[in-house]
């Protein structure tokens, strides 16, 4: 999806626990997460990136990269990225 048009963008604050919901964070396991159809990041680093059935993998992004990965959360442990925004294709 990295050459996809995204119609709405949210910033991502690492978190081990909340997920994201699509425009805010959720504060509890009952709220859905609606996970984003890719990670923009705007400073270097490692992003470590929760997946929809809650799996997690390592990636190493460079500035400005977009990381077309469907995730519901970034960690905040071991991540080292900055200023990432969630990409949404669709409302």
């Amino acid at each position: 999806m990295a050459n996809d048009f995204y119609s709405r963008a949210a910033a991502i604050t690492k978190s081990d626990t909340v997920n994201y919901d699509g425009t805010t964070y959720s504060a509890t396991a009952a709220t859905r997460a609606l996970p984003a159809d890719a990670i923009y990041v705007g400073g270097a680093g490692i992003v470590v990136a929760i997946f929809p059935d809650g799996s997690s993998q390592q990636f190493t992004a460079v500035a400005g990269e977009i990381l077309p990965i469907q995730t519901i959360r970034v960690n905040s442990t071991t991540t080292t990225a900055t200023l990432m925004v969630a990409l949404y294709a669709s409302p």
